[in-house]
């Protein structure tokens, strides 16, 4: 199973640098577990950047994937990874949801760097 954070997502979208790093984990769409969280991340940049219709496009490109929402449990577990672990609140739910799962996590986000299961890439400016 994989989940990929909002950071890798828009990577994807945007066909940047390290789009291709994240391709393999996005397209597995049976392997997919999507944070609700990462939608509303994503949602929200690409409506500020491209518009309403992008976003919903996007969206509904991530909904292909199994969308897990926040659930109780998720959230105990992110709070206490997040104090573990010192992640910011939005990174400890991805984490916390990647872990629910057993899954890997792909990022390009420093935060997760040398983390259990995390599937990290420098990004590329």
């Amino acid at each position: 199973m994989n989940v990929v954070d909002s950071s890798g997502w828009l990577e994807y979208f945007t066909e940047g640098p390290n789009a291709r790093f994240f391709a393999p984990a996005i397209e597995k769409t049976k392997e997919l577990i999507v944070p609700s969280l990462c939608i509303l991340e994503v949602f929200k940049k690409v409506l500020r950047e491209r518009g309403e219709n992008a976003a919903i496009e996007a969206i509904a490109l991530m909904q292909q994937g199994e969308v897990v929402d926040l659930t109780l449990p998720i959230a105990v577990s992110a709070a206490k990874l997040g104090v573990e672990l010192k992640l910011p609140l939005a990174d400890s739910v991805v984490y916390a949801t990647a872990d629910r799962f057993e899954a890997s996590l792909w990022t390009q986000d420093s935060d997760f760097k040398g983390l259990d299961r995390v599937e990290y890439i420098e990004k590329k400016k």
